[in-house]
């Protein structure tokens, strides 16, 4: 471990440590900082890494061959003896091999995400002795996964990067984390400073999850000239993908505009047009769009394609300016929560 790493678990945080200790036991670290799982970054050196300087992160299973992912596991099993979490994506085509995997290596956490998992799928893990942890992009999700089994939620708003939903977190906040009292609920989305942690904290948040900012850690495995791109955005330039017609469904994702960006709504304008002149058929146009994005992701991120990769970034790329170690980006989280924690405790008390 480094010398930043110790730093951070030797922080004297008293203020932040007595509010987020749900979170922080729950999860069996120091601090409740979530390192969310993205495809191609949340490799196990990163996710050691922040475990290591005493945060929470997640391998991004996506839909990798289950004997890498298997191989993963293990690897970040030999670089720390921290709690970690396994993210599966129910829609992902290998995903039925890596909830066997998880379940006969008994990982601590499981984090489902893509769509809903199955109530049985949820008891098959908790059964084999780990947690589960289920996203909320809606009220209504958030209670069928609660009726599931779940241990956690992570709410996540829309301001969040890669597959998000249509509720901004402010809302979610409203309508599940004041109502939930149950199971730790963990919420991201557009977050990126230890101030912001400090309040959604004092709303009952058990804990905060953040993508961006780790993506261009330091650690992070992210081609140079992704990161750069990151370094230089602004929040309004992580869009959502649009949808044009109801015929060809899009599932929405935040990303930085590029030309990939612009070349897909080219795409589905274009495919609109066939449709309307009865020269494509809706199964055949749909596929094209599925397709579109393919591989995309691993252009961006491994082979530093800016232009016509996907740059899947939430709105708080807009307060990322720097290039940082993840222990740094950690004591930052945890010293500005507890700056802002003792700046409240000093009004209320005044």
């Amino acid at each position: 471990m480094s010398a930043l790493g110790i730093a951070s678990l030797q922080m004297d945080t008293p203020l932040l440590d007595r509010i987020a200790k749900q979170g922080s036991d729950f999860l069996g670290v120091r601090f409740p900082f979530i390192c969310g799982a993205m495809t191609w970054v949340s490799e196990p050196h990163l996710v050691a890494a922040v475990a290591n300087a005493g945060g929470f992160a997640c391998l991004a299973g996506g839909n990798m061959p289950v004997e890498v992912l298997r191989e993963q596991i293990e690897q970040t099993r030999n670089l720390t003896d921290k709690p970690f979490g396994v993210n599966l994506i129910t829609i992902a085509p290998a995903y039925r091999s890596h909830l066997d995997l998880v379940t006969d290596l008994r990982v601590p956490f499981v984090i489902f995400a893509g769509n809903f998992p199955r109530r049985s799928e949820v008891e098959k893990v908790r059964s084999a002795g780990s947690k589960v942890m289920c996203f909320a992009s809606t009220h209504s999700i958030a209670k069928r996964m609660l009726d599931y089994g779940a241990d956690a939620l992570i709410l996540e708003g829309m301001e969040a990067g890669g597959h998000v939903g249509r509720v901004t977190l402010v809302i979610l906040l409203q309508q599940v984390l004041f109502e939930v009292t149950e199971v730790p609920v963990f919420v991201a989305g557009g977050i990126a400073t230890g101030r912001m942690c400090a309040h959604l904290f004092m709303m009952g948040a058990a804990g905060i999850q953040f993508g961006t900012i780790f993506a261009i850690s330091k650690e992070s495995r992210a081609h140079p000239r992704f990161k750069q791109y990151f370094l230089r955005a602004n929040a309004r330039d992580a869009v959502a993908t649009p949808q044009f017609d109801s015929r060809l469904p899009v599932v929405a994702v935040r990303a930085l505009r590029n030309r990939a960006t612009e070349d897909f709504g080219k795409l589905q304008l274009e495919l609109i047009k066939l449709l309307d002149e009865g020269r494509i058929s809706r199964d055949e146009a749909q596929q094209r769009v599925e397709e579109f994005w393919m591989g995309r992701l691993q252009q961006a991120v491994i082979d530093g394609d800016i232009e016509h990769g996907s740059l899947m970034a939430g709105q708080s790329v807009g307060l990322v300016n720097a290039e940082r170690s993840v222990a740094e980006i950690i004591e930052t989280l945890a010293a500005d929560t507890e700056r802002e924690l003792r700046r409240m405790q000093e009004l209320l008390q005044s």
